[in-house]
């Protein structure tokens, strides 16, 4: 192998060896978080007047899954190859901006996507899974774990230092995961917080996935698709632009 793909593999191994860690654990706190929501309000919350909580609560934790494991791969791997210097190996390489962009956010995506797999194998013991529209699953996880993954390289790229990256990640990832209905149809909102969620665009990332397995969405899924490519390209042109300066790694 050579070139970018080099690069892609030595990253997907590099979670896979501790895949305890990377992958068992985030499995695990998904089905804690179904378990304990789900036990709690089963009984009293039904979404789009059919769907029962559990069911409702499934898509959003495999989605949510994705998108904080997405970003934590690319963003890890960079700080601890900054702060640890082996970043050097990789910059002695003739590996262009692209190659970089392609093998950090390609394997980070495998790792969101692996853990999205899992949470949601797992939780098939507390719901049967629908699929109203599978295309629409497939091409909200793989758009939605693109998106983090690129943020992680940028995130991992401006951070100098772990609490850096750890303000990143509490202050800014999670803080608009939970917020964007993971937990909670939107709908059942104030309409001020509707308005407010609508400019969240993790918001869109769930609501599409979503609307994959039951056919119904508090917006329409080809807006959502819309948000999330845009948001998609603008980050990705910002990434891009840093790789291709070097920004904190070759100056």
């Amino acid at each position: 192998m050579i070139g970018w793909q080099t690069l892609f593999y030595k990253e997907v191994l590099r979670f896979w060896k501790v895949g305890f860690q990377t992958v068992a654990a985030p499995v695990l706190t998904a089905v804690l978080y179904l378990l304990i929501f789900g036990h709690v309000l089963e009984d009293h919350v039904k979404v789009y007047d059919r769907l029962s909580y559990t069911a409702f609560l499934v898509p959003g934790l495999v989605m949510m899954s994705v998108l904080q494991n997405a970003f934590a791969n690319s963003s890890s791997s960079l700080i601890q190859s900054k702060i640890m210097g082996s970043l050097v190996f990789v910059l002695l390489t003739p590996l262009s901006h692209r190659a970089w962009f392609a093998a950090y956010v390609g394997s980070s995506m495998v790792r969101g996507l692996v853990v999205g797999l899992g949470v949601f194998i797992v939780t098939l013991a507390f719901a049967t899974p629908q699929f109203a529209a599978p295309l629409w699953i497939l091409a909200f996880a793989l758009l939605g774990a693109a998106l983090l993954a690129t943020l992680g390289v940028i995130a991992g790229l401006w951070a100098d230092k772990f609490d850096q990256m750890a303000a990143f990640q509490n202050f800014i990832i999670v803080p608009m995961t939970f917020l964007s209905g993971v937990f909670y149809s939107v709908q059942s909102l104030p309409p001020f917080w509707q308005g407010a969620s609508h400019l969240n665009p993790f918001f869109y990332m769930i609501d599409g996935f979503r609307y994959g397995f039951f056919g119904v969405s508090d917006v329409s899924p080809w807006l959502s698709l819309g948000v999330v490519g845009l948001a998609w390209a603008l980050v990705s042109l910002l990434a891009l632009h840093l790789l291709r300066t070097g920004y904190k790694i070759r100056n």
